[in-house]
């Protein structure tokens, strides 16, 4: 059984329920923001489905897929879950499992650039993998920041059925487009509504709690970007998480990739 949940539906863009600038900023990984977005999303899911969580005895948790590097929606999602097992604890229930949609594949596109027909034709050449035995009848919450066209939950559902996996699912959302006549390009004007380029990832990546993820080190690394500035302008172990994250992630084996990483890897060993 499938159910699903959206703290925001977009139907109209001039009236989306939230400030797109604090959106940007989320997705480039502001801390405070990320938090009060997740906090908000547990907040309402919890009004709305306190009795499915109270019906089950193991419920797992599943974030967005990704694979070395940390999403924006992943850092979302950890608010939401603490959230959860704090209602979970007062109602003498298991806290939440957590499981993992591993992803193989990276690609250098801007996904929120794509159409439904790209984004599908995109993630589907991408590898999966979810441990299916561990969520066999059991409820399962897959959650991401924001479905604009259900490509990716298309995909899941996909994985789900060809497992023949028994149980209830939940798909939880902070905002969803629910116009088919509003662009999947939206999605883009939310992203970078304010993140217009170095200038703002600087700021955000010089503040204490800026969590560091897949959006912001591809958006550095592009090899359309000149980020002499930026090298200098941010910390020597922000620089260094940076380029952990990329290399885990085989950032280092793409040609879009190669010389800025190299630059900051330079920067890094050689101050230039």
């Amino acid at each position: 059984m499938f159910h699903h949940f959206s703290l925001h539906k977009i139907s109209d863009t001039e009236k989306i329920g939230f400030d797109p600038a604090d959106y940007s900023k989320f997705k480039f990984g502001d801390l405070k923001i990320t938090e009060d977005f997740g906090s908000l999303m547990a907040t309402h899911f919890l009004k709305e489905h306190r009795e499915l969580l109270l019906d089950h005895t193991d419920i797992v948790f599943l974030p967005s897929p990704s694979n070395y590097i940390p999403t924006a929606s992943y850092y979302l999602s950890q608010k939401f879950k603490r959230e959860v097992n704090k209602f979970l604890h007062v109602n003498h229930k298991k806290a939440l499992l957590e499981s993992k949609i591993h992803r193989y594949k990276t690609y250098s596109e801007d996904y929120g650039n794509l159409n439904f027909e790209e984004r599908l034709n995109l993630i589907s050449s991408d590898t999966y993998h979810i441990d299916t035995k561990f969520l066999t009848n059991r409820l399962c919450i897959f959650l991401d920041d924001i479905k604009i066209t259900g490509s990716h939950e298309l995909i899941i559902r996909k994985i789900l059925h060809q497992n023949n996996i028994e149980g209830e699912f939940i798909f939880v959302y902070f905002a969803e487009l629910t116009n088919p006549k509003i662009t999947p390009v939206f999605e883009n004007y939310l992203n970078y509504y304010y993140v217009k380029g170095n200038k703002e990832v600087i700021e955000l990546l010089n503040k204490a709690d800026t969590q560091v993820n897949t959006r912001t080190i591809k958006f550095i690394l592009n090899e359309k970007n000149p980020i002499n500035s930026l090298i200098l302008e941010v910390s020597k172990p922000t620089l260094e998480r940076i380029t952990d994250y990329a290399i885990g992630n085989n950032y280092h084996l793409m040609n879009e990739y190669k010389v800025n990483l190299n630059k900051i890897i330079k920067h890094i060993n050689y101050g230039n």
